[in-house]
């Protein structure tokens, strides 16, 4: 059977890689799990393996945190000499992530076939990492699994063909879906006084919010003023609790500790109304009909507006907040994306193990590096 190598780095990967990893191995597909360890902290690591019954990782590269550059390159160069010591038939990334594009650009290096779960998502904010990343793995993937089809439009847009791409569906709800009856069993409301539909959840840890304090304060600001409303809770992410020191917490939010994934899972289930930067997050509040206001700019999943229950909102103050009032004063809207169905890892090791029994590797036909030779369809 073929040895496929999954690659988990950070948060976001562990519950894109599970059901992928769960179903090439129920097709008896040699898996080996490498975790970059790009998340280290093990409030933002060890919780979320125990919560998804992830089993621990078949090599772990320790790479630690740095800058763009410096992780990028300790993530090559510990990943490099993995692949040729075990010679994969392929290498599974997962999501936008540094460790995603690392171990990407040394597996086609490598001529490795290269599949990209959750591929084809834009948000055209070049200011975001993540949209390089994931732009530039697409871009070096011989297999492109997109959760949506706005992201086949993208990539056919960008000159992909057809035969590498496959509407997959989204993974993140695969793992929701099989967790769910779990997180609704968790005790996170009781032990935090909350009562179900009776609280707002927020959210931040992008970056482009959280680094200035200035952008920081405003959106802390205008969650206060939503809290007069609706009282609201925020869980700490390790980057936003280094910046409330510098800018203090207005009133009326309230700090709960890092959460794991089921009670953060029951925590968005049971909220009235959550408010995020995440892109995560979006899908989770859609899949489970919770509304979400992302703060942001702009979203590389457009489709949580259109078919979900996400508005986006930007960072104006104002905005939040009348946005805010107008949802509380309406009903909850649940509409679900198609193959958003509990399904996409099933497809996503199909279509894989097809690929890999018909020849392998797709070869580079120009200067794009876009790929021929497969009979997998959209």
């Amino acid at each position: 059977m073929p040895r496929i190598v999954c690659v988990a780095g950070a948060r976001p990967n562990f519950m894109k890689v599970k059901p992928v990893m769960d179903a090439l191995e129920e097709r008896h597909a040699d898996v080996v799990l490498v975790h970059t360890g790009q998340h280290y902290d093990a409030a933002m690591n060890d919780v979320f393996f125990q919560d998804l019954g992830l089993r621990p990782p078949d090599r772990h590269l320790g790479t630690g945190s740095g800058s763009h550059a410096e992780q990028t390159a300790r993530v090559m160069t510990a990943f490099e000499p993995l692949v040729a010591e075990l010679a994969p038939d392929a290498v599974v990334v997962v999501g936008d992530v540094t460790s995603t594009l690392a171990c990407a650009l040394v597996a086609a290096k490598a001529g490795v076939t290269v599949a990209h779960v959750e591929a084809g998502l834009r948000s055209r904010d070049w200011g975001m990492p993540e949209e390089v990343n994931r732009v530039v793995t697409d871009r070096l993937s011989d297999l492109l699994f997109a959760p949506s089809p706005d992201a086949i439009d993208n990539l056919r847009a960008e000159g992909y063909h057809d035969d590498q791409l496959h509407l997959a569906g989204n993974v993140m709800i695969d793992t929701l879906y099989a967790n769910l009856d779990r997180a609704l069993e968790s005790d996170v409301l009781h032990r935090h006084g909350l009562t179900p539909g009776a609280y707002g959840l927020a959210t931040l840890h992008r970056p482009a919010n959280v680094d200035d304090a200035g952008t920081l304060g405003s959106l802390l600001q205008a969650l206060a003023e939503v809290a007069r409303d609706l009282p609201l809770v925020l869980p700490v992410h390790p980057r936003t609790a280094a910046r409330l020191e510098e800018v203090g917490l207005p009133d009326g939010i309230r700090l709960l500790p890092p959460a794991g994934y089921l009670d953060f899972i029951a925590l968005q289930a049971s909220a009235r109304l959550v408010l995020t930067d995440s892109g995560g997050v979006q899908e989770e509040t859609s899949a489970l009909g919770v509304p979400c206001l992302t703060l942001r700019d702009s979203t590389e999943r457009p489709i949580t507006l259109t078919e979900g229950t996400n508005i986006l909102v930007g960072r104006d103050p104002e905005r939040i907040v009348t946005t805010a009032r107008q949802v509380l004063a309406g009903p909850n809207a649940k509409r679900m994306p198609d193959l958003w169905d509990g399904r996409a890892g099933q497809r996503i090791a199909d279509a894989l193990l097809a690929h890999l029994t018909a020849g392998g590797r797709l070869r580079p036909t120009d200067e794009r590096g876009a790929a021929r030779g497969t009979t997998a369809t959209v």
